[in-house]
């Protein structure tokens, strides 16, 4: 079977819509997104060319979901995280067979665990409320791999240009000296990063970083949520 043999633009658009009508109706979730969208039309659209960019890598979606979240996080609670996943899932379940809702269930998961990242991350603590599907096994909030120090002329090209993290790794971009910007694919904001200032990438970012004049800096990698 060719991957996401199901999955195409047309059925991800008819997803969107099935979902987002029970989304709209829930008695816990609904009153949040009804309030926050304006254009329900317009907003189905944008959603369907989000998920085509995630599943279908088309790059048909241009925003910034964190920030859109971020702005009524004063509403959404964690619980709400898990409502919406069991929305998704029965959605899935009932509109594609048992390995392509799997991957649609499994790409879920992992935004939800980021959206609610960028809800409750706090620099120097762990994150409140974020909750998983599932116990994870122990894991050490210490990084399992470390570059070694970079400065602007031994910064790799490839650190320069577009890249992303692979999924589960989270990266901190600790700047030792000297300033750089952080760019993220989905947000038109760059992040000035210093000494005091680290920089946070989710799991499956797509990122790249530009030096400021003279810099040292380097990156840890970790399999749990960072505290920095």
């Amino acid at each position: 079977m060719l991957p996401h043999e199901t999955i195409t633009e047309d059925r991800l658009s008819a997803l969107v819509d099935r979902f987002y009508a029970k989304v709209r109706r829930d008695p816990m979730i609904g009153p949040v997104f009804n309030d926050a969208v304006d254009d329900w039309p317009e907003h189905l659209e944008k959603l369907s060319r989000f998920w085509s960019s995630v599943m279908l890598t088309s790059g048909r979606y241009k925003g910034n979901p964190a920030a859109a979240h971020i702005k009524h996080a004063g509403r959404i609670k964690p619980e709400m995280f898990e409502r919406w996943l069991a929305l998704w899932r029965e959605t899935t379940d009932e509109m594609f067979p048992p390995e392509e809702a799997a991957q649609l269930q499994a790409k879920a998961d992992r935004i939800g665990e980021s959206l609610q990242y960028a809800i409750r991350f706090r620099p120097g603590e762990m994150p409140l409320g974020i909750t998983r599907r599932a116990p994870s096994p122990p894991r050490s909030y210490r990084p399992y791999r470390i570059t070694p120090v970079f400065d602007e002329e031994s910064l790799p090209d490839a650190l320069r240009r577009e890249h992303r993290t692979k999924a589960g790794t989270w990266g901190v971009i600790r700047v030792l000296a000297g300033e750089l910007t952080l760019h993220r694919a989905d947000s038109d904001a760059a992040e000035h990063l210093s000494r005091d200032r680290p920089g946070v990438v989710l799991p499956e970012q797509t990122h790249w970083v530009e030096p400021q004049g003279p810099v040292r800096m380097r990156i840890e990698f970790h399999d749990a949520l960072p505290v920095v």
